[in-house]
């Protein structure tokens, strides 16, 4: 496997494959010309741990397997060693959730269900649906995920024939919040990617249901979820809580990944928020490599004294004056910094 050259495989999309921080982080290393064996030296994980992260993609069908690769020309040594960042366990998906595939119902499917539901169904009184909902079957099981009233919804939920793609389909399309939280109320369907995925983008979503789902997971993945446009304003406002809240008291290797891996993107979040001495430590104990990133900690009004006088060495910044600059003028930066 040293000597093979990782490819993604033709038409492949990423995007709907279960990819955790780890997979997504080595298939950014790729770009059809790295050998397997280059791939320590861009990640900084340990080679077994490339091995077997490269094995599951190609079972996943990201990758073009070794023996169907085409030999390409080997690209030059680049100048410098790529800034490593911090991975994590693969855990989670660009959306912060368990990595697991999706099986969603196709969209034509989608409106199948809602026109049978707005044609046969929903004229019928609200005491009939729910009576129905509790025995009915395909596809009357299905077209009632489409109705409004809350109680209905639960009925659903209580068929024996109930699964997670009528959970997803409550998730995706109820407006109430009384029938969101029954889907969450039963552990499977709150754990399932698909209805966290469609939970966190329904502006239905409580504020106090979206803190219970997610407020224990990883300063990244909440970061995200801060960003992600397809989110309503609402969920992402309460995401910027939770994130703040979760950074104040979070582990500090989570901090150090958090602004290392957005390139201190996530700082313009995190105004007025300071952080410990392990965190210090571990931003003090890389060689920095990014404009940008150095840039956005220069920025960060509560940046340690001991990581600016670190940024402060790097050769990227002795290099460029600028960053010295911005540096300099940080309220944190040594006084030499400051004379010079």
């Amino acid at each position: 496997m040293n000597d093979w050259i990782p490819q993604l495989a033709p038409g492949v999309d990423l995007r709907r494959l279960p990819l955790g921080p780890e997979e997504g982080f080595v298939l950014s290393r790729l770009d059809g010309r790295t050998r397997a064996r280059d791939l320590q030296a861009l990640t900084g994980l340990p080679t077994e741990r490339i091995h077997a992260i490269l094995t599951q993609l190609v079972a996943q069908g990201a990758l073009v397997p070794d023996a169907a690769a085409p030999a390409v020309a080997p690209r030059p040594e680049p100048e410098a060693e790529p800034e490593l960042l911090l991975t994590a366990e693969p855990e989670a998906d660009a959306e912060g959730e368990a990595s697991e595939p999706l099986d969603d119902e196709p969209e034509d499917a989608l409106v199948t269900y809602r026109q049978r539901f707005e044609t046969r169904l929903h004229a019928l009184p609200e005491d009939q649906r729910v009576a129905l909902a509790r025995a009915a079957e395909e596809p009357d099981l299905s077209a009632l995920c489409f109705d409004p009233v809350p109680a209905v919804i639960k009925a659903v939920l209580e068929n024996p024939h109930v699964g997670l793609t009528h959970a997803r389909l409550v998730a995706r399309h109820h407006r109430n919040p009384v029938g969101l939280e029954a889907v969450v109320a039963r552990a499977a369907f709150a754990a399932d990617v698909g209805v966290r995925r469609w939970l966190v983008r329904n502006p239905q979503l409580p504020s106090g249901l979206f803190r219970r789902l997610w407020g224990a997971r990883r300063l990244l993945e909440q970061h995200k979820l801060t960003v992600d446009r397809d989110i309503p304003e609402g969920t992402r406002r309460a995401a910027r809580e939770v994130l703040r809240q979760r950074f104040a008291s979070g582990p500090a290797e989570e901090k150090a990944e958090l602004i290392l891996n957005t390139e201190g993107r996530a700082l313009g979040a995190l105004v007025g928020m300071p952080v410990d001495g392990k965190t210090t430590s571990l931003l003090c104990g890389r060689t920095y490599r990014s404009a940008m990133l150095v840039q956005n900690i220069a920025r960060w009004s509560a940046a340690p004294p001991a990581l600016i006088a670190h940024l402060l060495k790097q050769e990227l910044v002795r290099r460029q004056p600028p960053l010295r600059l911005m540096l300099a003028r940080h309220p944190n930066a040594p006084a030499e910094a400051k004379r010079g």
